[in-house]
């Protein structure tokens, strides 16, 4: 989970980092407000990157010119997304601008600290610039110095370049992140120095165990799903495509699989679940099957659906849990939608809510005793319920019960 850089700067001032006066807008009447002194900046709070090219900055020196701006933001799209906050920022005069970040490095398995002498560099084609220190002991301030050092810096500024290494380090273990940035840290002439932009990625895995960013990553899942659709999928591993085939899989090599096989035999996949871990904002213990139920729940409410495929390998769910989940969910369905058939003008008042089709594919002996009791499973009249073991059969059923819910 990737924060906003208003939010990033929250966690910068409370941590040390020195940062500029900023204020949060959320529209373009606050800056009536202002508590800043022009000239400001005035920033686009949105995730994708080169928002200055976009017209996502932008520099006023009145109160006028500033709410101007900010209309002319709040509608600019970057990359698709259109932000919902601005934030207002004081003007910093630059003399030196450098490169600052804590990364973890999956491969070493170790945090790895990351300077260069230039802003805005590419990793993949900056190996010359960018100078590293792999943290693969207790940190100590050592290694920032040393790293400070490796980009040539002495004085009063290798000193204050260290001091923020140390903080950055200190919220990467205190947050559970996999990076935080600084990019740019700039320089006055005068040798003070000031974080003008940041970057902080979360552990998705790690969010149960802050409440606090629990919190936070719930209100943008919010925001992020009331553009999207009409069914909050929270930030469950998964894809969120527009297709009417749902697909459920208990790891990302089976779902994406099984993704590509309904795509190649015609198919139109919709949304997408991993149901091997439980949603990262979701801080109560929840079963697997317990998963399954509301994951179905979820995918049937979303009109879209019209057909569900199951497939799950090897032995993740207790025995019997995945047949008594996909039970419990028809049952509870079915009580749902079955109010009594009423006439309104001549035509059926019968429920627009209708259950999609399911086809279950459980490869493994372990899945022998589901297998049977779906097989053996009463289900309504209007449900397609399809139990096999192989995955092109059940690549073949669903598209099969999609082409026919066409017609």
């Amino acid at each position: 989970m990737d924060l906003l850089e208003f939010q990033v700067k929250e966690w910068f001032r409370m941590i040390g980092i020195p940062v500029l006066p900023s204020q949060r807008i959320d529209h373009p009447t606050d800056l009536k407000r202002l508590k800043i002194r022009y000239p400001i900046v005035l920033k686009s709070q949105v995730h994708g990157d080169r928002r200055t090219k976009a017209g996502g900055v932008r520099f006023v020196e009145t109160t006028i010119d500033a709410i101007a701006a900010a209309h002319n933001i709040f509608n600019l799209p970057i990359l698709g997304e259109l932000p919902d906050v601005l934030l207002a920022e004081a003007k910093f005069e630059v003399h030196k601008e450098f490169y600052l970040a804590v990364v973890l490095d999956t491969a070493l398995c170790r945090p790895v600290l990351l300077g260069c002498n230039e802003p805005d560099v590419d990793w993949e084609h900056s190996e010359n610039k960018m100078q590293h220190v792999v943290v693969d002991q207790d940190f100590s301030p050592f290694y920032a110095r040393r790293l400070a050092l490796k980009m040539g810096l002495r004085g009063k500024i290798m000193q204050s370049v260290s001091a923020i290494l140390e903080k950055m380090y200190r919220l990467f273990t205190e947050k559970d992140l996999e990076l935080v940035e600084i990019n740019p840290l700039a320089v006055s002439s005068s040798s003070q120095v000031m974080a003008l932009n940041g970057n902080v990625r979360v552990n998705d895995r790690a969010i149960a165990r802050h409440p606090e960013i629990v919190t936070m990553a719930a209100k943008m899942t919010k925001r992020s799903y009331s553009r999207q659709a009409n069914v909050n999928f929270n930030t469950w591993n998964g894809l969120y495509l527009t297709g009417n085939v749902g697909i459920v899989g208990n790891g990302v090599g089976s779902l994406m699989t099984t993704l590509d096989s309904v795509s190649n035999a015609g198919g139109k996949p919709g949304t997408c679940l991993n149901l091997r871990h439980s949603s990262s904002i979701d801080t109560s213990k929840v079963t697997f099957s317990e998963r399954l139920e509301t994951a179905l729940h979820m995918m049937a409410n979303d009109k879209k659906t019209h057909v569900i495929l199951i497939n799950f390998l090897g032995s993740i769910p207790a025995s019997g849990g995945v047949s008594h989940a996909i039970e419990k969910f028809i049952q509870n369905f079915e009580s749902q939608i079955k109010p009594p058939m009423t006439r309104l003008n001549g035509n059926k008042g019968l429920s627009s809510r209708n259950l999609p089709h399911l086809v279950v594919r459980l490869a493994g002996s372990e899945y022998k005793t589901d297998r049977k009791y779906l097989t053996e499973l009463e289900t309504p009249r209007n449900l397609a319920l399809t139990v096999v073991e192989n995955l092109d059969e059940a690549v073949e059923r669903t598209v099969r019960l999609t082409s026919s819910v066409s017609l």
